[in-house]
Formats: structure tokens, C-alpha cells, sequence
């Protein structure tokens, strides 16, 4: 039903009544949405219809879902929106969005014309292809919405350490929702981490038109909406009825016609609004013919006045929209709720098929008579407007949130300092990254103080607990450690203040992705640089999966620290124990994983890594850790030991030449390679065990050099081989991690690791039952150099 929700509340923060828009500039306005409206769905038409297919698909895009935001989004960019203000459009709007930055100069009319084709304008709007006019990818539904919570809290951290100018206002971050973008459970996970940090300058503006993209929406969706968002402290504006709808309710029965409004079931609005003025008529007549004001009512409109006013809805009237954005002057977090309509103005306008649909030749044409464009002048910026070109040529000029063109900032680099190896004959790679945050949270210097972490409340368990103790947990406002007032011994410091460099968040793995996506963008949105560490347990990633992906596609920098990993967490059993994640590290694009084996290699890939998401071509790190201590190499990483570790390998013994078999081992099974190793020597002289701490630069550094023509790091390591030598590939994680080294040179490969749920035992009980402890080494290093032509008997 359009079931009046409660209005909203002039106590609770600052709603504030303000002066009409001018006569002038409402014009403008108006004007410049109709022209929105015409470029979305022409754009559309033209490349599904008039652009020439050479794969007979279907080009698509959002007709429908466009028309139900034009007054909104006009609202938005040619008038509320100021410079600092950062914006995640609805993903199914994004031809409207191409338009308005067509009017204002910053989109060509080529991009248009290829729109959804190769270097056009994209189909959902995305920074990493559409360039710095994006400020959010919204490509995956709710996630864009999330994530201006996020960048809001990233906002309030850099403010309040002044590491952006104080004397420029807070931008607000805003998030257009299609209204079905709430069915995302990641929105409400997102919605609580909000509540707890206390965010400020947050719109969420919801295009509630009532349809989704299979049916109507229930009619009891938004019954419940006003109600959350107030329970978590923000205030509900709700745009109903535009002026005409407003002005027929004063009429005599006018409130009756309010009435049979509020309680007429959206799929019925949705089914009149499509069949027009005659099923208004029939509808009305037949339930409010009693009311001489209604009779009055129907009597003075024909079937379009009838139609326009029974779907003059506010979310439609710009004049509303103005003064309801314009009315919240102050930093509290407001979700406005827009009543519209999905294909307001166009002919399947309502019908609940629309939102893929695309108008027919004949549709458009008449579309086109209607918006008074001449034939041969669809792309022009201004035909078809009653208004002179030169006033809106001004008016647009003017506009405040194009006011200061480029709106990605390009903050420098912060130089990375030398980073010393954890001493100790025993460590676990997460012990060691640990040590090294606790070294890291000492200094005071620049890199240092840009350093931040997070992690969704597993902060002591992935070994951050050093680095918090010294750096504290941020928060607005601070907060004693009452175990430490009340002398409590406890070997965490949980002092919370606004000085503090971690941000802890509750175990919702989309909130981490979304935090360390608004990290990672701190530098191009904000101005200041942050240098962002998430810790999260291995196996969670999938948890989180949409999430990292979206924050990778938007050129988000920071670095996923995942641990522990493997049937190597041995007693925590299947649900805690990782497999697939490494090969997620080696298909997920902008993100480069490592799974190191040793300290030293952590320390020289942790440098590594700081400087990599400096760099203005770089990527995302993931490393891949572990909670299992080995013993510790006795050696200096010289820079050649140390470009092989970053470059993916290197031989940890060296194979002779021409030798007829090798282990090639990743991460915490290294002992175990290290012991076959032993084992087999004497029966195999010239064998060779490579160490892999990176799979994914080795697999990607590989192909790039087929494409080349050339010689790749992998297969000068394997040249050290005889043609058709055994090898086997032995990994705590899914087999197909390491068995495409047996593509890259001529071998008999022995592929080991992990393909199916673990079970709780200890480490040597559980590598000997899914084949990775040393005598499963042996084993198929025994059967690959049988079937190789060589032998190799057992020790």
C-alpha cells in the first residue's frame, strides 16, 4: 500500500523551512531534467536499436529504473550537492547519471553513443572505467549504499586527527538505493557498525517506486523502514505527495482521495499508473463516487490531467525534493524516502515487467515527438527545451558541485622505513606480523601515524593485540578501559579515543571489505593517505567475497592479512580451516596474494607490499598466514634472495643441473618439504626444493611472458630440470594452486594438497590423512620418477 509513513520530526536534529527555489532557477531545473530523462533512455534506445550488433546480444540497460530517478538525481547534482560531497549512485541509474554529466561537460557524447560497448560509458557506474566523475562503483546491488556509511567513518577519522584541512567543511556521503537494494542483508550489518561509531553526514535517499526486478514490492516493506532507521539514530524524511496531489487533498473530500491513496496495494497503483487516465477514472468513480469533491475532482480533469495528478508524487516534484534535501542543515545521518514511479513518464511506466524492458522503434518515436526533439538533434545537449541555450549554458556553469572539476585528489607517497626480521629459532608467520606491527607501533613518524587497522573482533586472535595496546582503538569520543580502572589484570590496553589507529568492528565480514574499501580510497576521495591492514580468519574471506571484489574494483588499496589458514589450524576443525582461498588470491584481479613460509620473506613482502598500494599502477596484498611456528632459516636476504621472494620463488636448495626430480612447496608445510627433502637426497643427488611464496605472481608473471613470447621466472627456476624430471607441488590449500607448474615445463607432475572439508585432530595426524606430511611427499616423488623413467627407492 502507499501507506502514509509517520512525517518526520522537527525536534530530533535540524529540519528547517526554506524559501521556494526561485521562479528562474526552478525552471532550469526542471528543464535540465526533462532533458536527463530524454539522453537516459536514448542513449539506451540507441544502443540496443540504431547501433549496429555483431554478436546479436541484447546490450540492455535501465529505462525504467532511470526515469524513476531523474528528479532526484537532478535535484542532487545540479543543485544540492557541494564539491566535497561524495555520491553512490543507484546501479540501475547509471544512464541518467552519464546524462546529467553529459549536460555538465564532463561526459562526451562518443562515451554515450558506446554506451555498455567498449570504451563507453559503463553499465553500472564504476571509477576504475568511468573515471574520476564516479566517486563509488555501485555495480553490486546494496553494496554501494554500505559503503558511504563507511567512507563517512573514514571521513570523521581523518578529520578528527586533522590530517585534512579543518578549515574545509565535511563532505556528506550520500547513497541513491533503489528501494529492492534493501532486501541486502550487508546494508543492516552496515546500518549496526554505524550505530556504534556514531556516523555524521550520511544521506541514504531511497527511489521508492515500489518495483523490483521480478515483481512488485510487498506492500508491508516500508511498514517496518522508518521505524529501523530511527532505532538507529537517524532521522526518516519522507516525500509523498508532490504539490498537485497536495493541493487536491484541501479540496472539499479531498482528504477521501488522500485516504484511498494511502491504502491502494502497490501492485494496483503500479497496474493504474501503467493503464492511465481511463483505469484513474474507473477506479475512482467506482470506491469515492459518494464525495461530490471527488465527482468535482474527475469532472475537471481529462485523462491525462487525471493521470498526472494521481501520480504527482513527491519524489517526482522538484520543488518537494528541494525542500526536503535543502531542510537538513546538520550532520545527523537521514534516510530520505522518496515515493516515485518506475518509468515515470515514459509508456510502460508502472507495468511490472519494466525494468529490463526497452521501448520499441515505435514507442520512441513518439517518445521523441512528445520531449519535442527534432529528428537528427537527439544528442544535442539542449533541443527540445523551451528555455534559451545561454541560461542554461550559465546555469550549469554555476553549478556547485562541478565547481572544482577534477575530484580525485593525488596525495604523494609516504616513504616506507626499513623493516627489521622477529628474531627467534621458532615463529609462526603470524607471530612474526605481529612482531612486526608492535616494532611498527612505536615509531613516530609519518608512515607510522598513517597506518590503520581493523578487523572484524578477531583483532587479538590474528595478532594484532601489540599494535592496538600502543596505538589504542579510535572512537569519537574517549573511553576508559574499565579493566584497567578497576585494576583488572588483562594484557589488552582497550582505551578508545579519537588518537586511536584501530577501528574495531563486529564480525560481519562485508563491513570489514566495505571499511577497508573506504580505507583504501582515503587518499583520491579525501586528500590524505592511509595505509590500511585488515585482519580477518583465512577461511572468512568467502564470507565476504562481494565485498573485497567490490573494493578491488574500484581501485581500493590496502592490505588483507588472513590468518590462520589450512587443515594447519588443525584442532578448530573443517568450519575454521581454509582451501579454495588461494586460488580466490590468484583469479581475484587487483589483488596480488603471498603465503610466505618464513619471517624473513614476510618482512621483505611487507615492505614490499606498503609501497605497492603507493603505487599509482599498484594492487591490493593479501597475505595468506599461519599460527604454526617452524624453525627459522639461518641466513642474510640479500637483494637478489629478496627480489626472488617478491618475483613469486626461488630455490631454497638448489637443484644440480639436469636433475631428475624437485619439491616445490607453499607456506606452513615447509618442514615437511624440507624433511622428504632430506629423506630423498641420497637416493635422488641433484635434487632441488623451491620454495613458492607467491603462487599468484608466478602464475600471473608466467602467462604475461607466453603473451610476450618470452622466458618466465617459473620456467628459468624449472629449467634447472631435466625434460620430463619429477616434480611434486605440495600446499596446505586446493591442489590446482601449484599443479599449473606443470604446464610451464616438460615434467611428470606429482600434485598434493587439499581438495575436501577437514576434521579436528592435531598437525601430523591430519597432513597424513589428507596427503601432505613428508612420507606423502616421498610417496609421490617415488611414483612420479617411476613413471618419469627414473627410480627412486625408499628411504
Amino acid at each position: 500500500m502507499l501507506r502514509a509513513l509517520p512525517e518526520p520530526s522537527f525536534k530530533q536534529g535540524r529540519i528547517q523551512e526554506r524559501e521556494p527555489a526561485p521562479a528562474d532557477r526552478l525552471a532550469c531545473l526542471m528543464a535540465l531534467e526533462r532533458k536527463a530523462l530524454w539522453l537516459s533512455t536514448w542513449m539506451i534506445h540507441h544502443a540496443n536499436h540504431l547501433r549496429p550488433s555483431r554478436d546479436g546480444l541484447k546490450v540492455g540497460g535501465h529505462q525504467a529504473s532511470s526515469a524513476s530517478a531523474a528528479t532526484l538525481m537532478t535535484a542532487l547534482y545540479l543543485d544540492v550537492m557541494r564539491p566535497q560531497d561524495r555520491v553512490a549512485v543507484k546501479p540501475h541509474a547509471s544512464p541518467l547519471f552519464h546524462a546529467l554529466q553529459y549536460l555538465l561537460g564532463q561526459q562526451s557524447r562518443d562515451k554515450l553513443e558506446r554506451f555498455r560497448a567498449l570504451g563507453g560509458a559503463q553499465a553500472y557506474p564504476s571509477r576504475s572505467k568511468d573515471g574520476d566523475i564516479v566517486d563509488f562503483s555501485t555495480g553490486s546491488v546494496g553494496l554501494g549504499v554500505g559503503v558511504t556509511l563507511f567512507a563517512s567513518l573514514v571521513q570523521d577519522y581523518l578529520r578528527l586527527k586533522r590530517l585534512v584541512p579543518a578549515d574545509t567543511p565535511p563532505g556528506r556521503m550520500i547513497a541513491l538505493a533503489g528501494d529492492a537494494e534493501l532486501d541486502e542483508g550487508n546494508i543492516y550489518e552496515a546500518l549496526l557498525e554505524g550505530w556504534k561509531h556514531d556516523v555524521r553526514n550520511l544521506w541514504w535517499v531511497v527511489d521508492y517506486n515500489r518495483q523490483s526486478l521480478d515483481a512488485v514490492v510487498s506492500d508491508r516493506l516500508f511498514g517496518r523502514i522508518d521505524a529501523l532507521f530511527e532505532m538507529f539514530g537517524w532521522r526518516v524524511v519522507t516525500l509523498k505527495y508532490g504539490r498537485l496531489l497536495e493541493a487536491a487533498f484541501t479540496r472539499p473530500d479531498g482528504e477521501q482521495l488522500r485516504e484511498w491513496i494511502d491504502a491502494c496495494p502497490n501492485s494496483l497503483y503500479s497496474a493504474l499508473v501503467y493503464k492511465g487516465g481511463e483505469g484513474w477514472r474507473e477506479h475512482l468513480r467506482r470506491d469515492l463516487n459518494r464525495y461530490p469533491g471527488i465527482r468535482a475532482i474527475l469532472d475537471e480533469h481529462d485523462d491525462d490531467a487525471l493521470a498526472r495528478l494521481m501520480t504527482n508524487l513527491a519524489g517526482h516534484d522538484m520543488g518537494s525534493v528541494l525542500d526536503a534535501f535543502h531542510g537538513v542543515t546538520d550532520d545527523r545521518p537521514t534516510c530520505f524516502i522518496a515515493y516515485t514511479i518506475k518509468g515515470y513518464g515514459l509508456p510502460f511506466a508502472g507495468h511490472k515487467d519494466n525494468h529490463a524492458g526497452l521501448m520499441n522503434p515505435e514507442q520512441m518515436a513518439i517518445f521523441q515527438r512528445i520531449m519535442g526533439v527534432p529528428e537528427g538533434a537527439e544528442w544535442d545537449r539542449f533541443s527540445g527545451l523551451d528555455l534559451p541555450s545561454e541560461e542554461l549554458e550559465a546555469f550549469l556553469a554555476d553549478v556547485p558541485w562541478a565547481a572544482e572539476g577534477d575530484r580525485r585528489h593525488r596525495p604523494s607517497p609516504v616513504a616506507v622505513p626499513a623493516i627489521a626480521t622477529p628474531r627467534g629459532r621458532n615463529l609462526s608467520t603470524q607471530e612474526a606480523f605481529g612482531r612486526i606491527l608492535g616494532t611498527l607501533a612505536t615509531a613516530d613518524d609519518a608512515f607510522a601515524s598513517r597506518l590503520v587497522t581493523t578487523s572484524p573482533d578477531v583483532t587479538v586472535s590474528t595478532n594484532l593485540g601489540a599494535w592496538v595496546n600502543r596505538r589504542g582503538i579510535f572512537d569519537r569520543t574517549e573511553r576508559t578501559d574499565t579493566f584497567r580502572e578497576e585494576k583488572v589484570v588483562s594484557a589488552q590496553r582497550w582505551g578508545m579515543s579519537p588518537q586511536g589507529q584501530h577501528i574495531e568492528l563486529g564480525i560481519a565480514e562485508h563491513n570489514l571489505f566495505l571499511l577497508l574499501a573506504a580505507l583504501g580510497l582515503a587518499g583520491p576521495l579525501f586528500g590524505a593517505r592511509l595505509l590500511p591492514i585488515g585482519t580477518i580468519y583465512d577461511p572468512f574471506i568467502k564470507r565476504g567475497l562481494d565485498a573485497l571484489n567490490y573494493a578491488l574494483y574500484q581501485d581500493a588499496r590496502f592490505i588483507l592479512v588472513a590468518t590462520p589458514s589450512g587443515i594447519t589450524l588443525a584442532p578448530e576443525g573443517g568450519a575454521h580451516q581454509s582451501v579454495l582461498e588461494p586460488l580466490v588470491g590468484i583469479a581475484q584481479p587487483g589483488l596480488v596474494a603471498f603465503e610466505p613460509a618464513y619471517a624473513d620473506e614476510l618482512t621483505v613482502l611487507l615492505r614490499w607490499a606498503f609501497d605497492e598500494i603507493q603505487r599509482d599502477d599498484g594492487q591490493s596484498v593479501y597475505f595468506r598466514l599461519s599460527t604454526r611456528p617452524v624453525e627459522q632459516p639461518e641466513r642474510d636476504i640479500d637483494p637478489a634472495l629478496a627480489d626472488a621472494i617478491v618475483a613469486g620463488a626461488y630455490w631454497l636448495r638448489e637443484p644440480a643441473a639436469g636433475a631428475e626430480l624437485a619439491i616445490a612447496y607453499c607456506g606452513a608445510v615447509a618442514p615437511e618439504a624440507l624433511a622428504a627433502y632430506e629423506a630423498l637426497r641420497e637416493d635422488v643427488p641433484g635434487i632441488g626444493l623451491l620454495a613458492i611464496t607467491s603462487p599468484d605472481r608466478l602464475h600471473e608473471e608466467w602467462r604475461a611472458a607466453l603473451a610476450r613470447g618470452e622466458r618466465s621466472q617459473a620456467e628459468r627456476l624449472l629449467s634447472r630440470l631435466r625434460p620430463g624430471a619429477a616434480l611434486v607441488t605440495v600446499s596446505d590449500s586446493h591442489p590446482a594452486t601449484l599443479s599449473w607448474l606443470g604446464s610451464v615445463a616438460p615434467t611428470m607432475l606429482a600434485p598434493l594438497g587439499v581438495d575436501h572439508f577437514g576434521q579436528s585432530g592435531d598437525i601430523p595426524d591430519l597432513y597424513r590423512i589428507y596427503g601432505i606430511d613428508s612420507d606423502a611427499i616421498i610417496d609421490a616423488a617415488a611414483r612420479a620418477c617411476l613413471r618419469a623413467g627414473g627410480f627412486v627407492s625408499q628411504p
